[in-house]
């Protein structure tokens, strides 16, 4: 792991911000690398990873319409959110992150190759979108876009200032909206 990659880390356990976080279908980096740096407990109160439909279903309470979604993202989000009140019911800034994506696989994926990125704490919910270009990237480095784009989202969430440049390519974009 890169120096600026572990100090953003540091940054993001040395806030009072405590996270649950879900992912599915990509993402799983970032909890390695979160949990990689000193003072994770700080910061990390679980994680879930719910990568079957059978799993994804249960953890949300019914079958979403689609697992890669906007509306996906935000209910993991949300959920998330719900557990991490459980989890700290002492209070202070809590975030449920959430992550669905589709990416790279061994065999040709007719779609987009896709994230959605979700946030939910006492403020509301929002989810970051975003599209990679099909073929330009491998699963390892379509996973290492995702699983950064979410540790710099969780980070901004933690009150830090840190940016997406440099995380995509030029035709590449995030798109954020509030989701009710």
């Amino acid at each position: 792991m890169a120096a600026a990659h572990t100090t953003s880390i540091a940054r993001i356990h040395a806030s009072s911000c405590r996270a649950m976080l879900v992912v599915t279908g990509g993402g799983t980096q970032a909890i390695a690398d979160l949990l990689a740096v000193p003072g994770a407990s700080r910061t990390v109160l679980e994680v879930v990873v719910p990568y079957s439909e059978a799993a994804l279903a249960e953890f949300l309470g019914a079958n979403p319409d689609r697992a890669v979604s906007v509306e996906t993202a935000a209910a993991l989000a949300r959920a998330a959110y719900k557990r991490a009140g459980v989890l700290h019911p002492a209070g202070g800034p809590l975030v449920g992150v959430a992550c669905t994506a589709a990416l790279a696989t061994d065999r040709l994926k007719k779609g987009e190759h896709r994230a959605h990125i979700g946030l939910s704490s006492a403020e509301g919910t929002r989810v970051y979108s975003c599209t990679l270009t099909k073929g330009a990237r491998d699963r390892q480095s379509e996973e290492r876009v995702v699983s950064d784009l979410l540790l710099t989202l969780l980070a901004r969430a933690c009150g830090l200032r840190l940016t997406c440049d440099g995380l995509l390519r030029a035709d590449e974009s995030i798109e954020e909206q509030s989701v009710e």
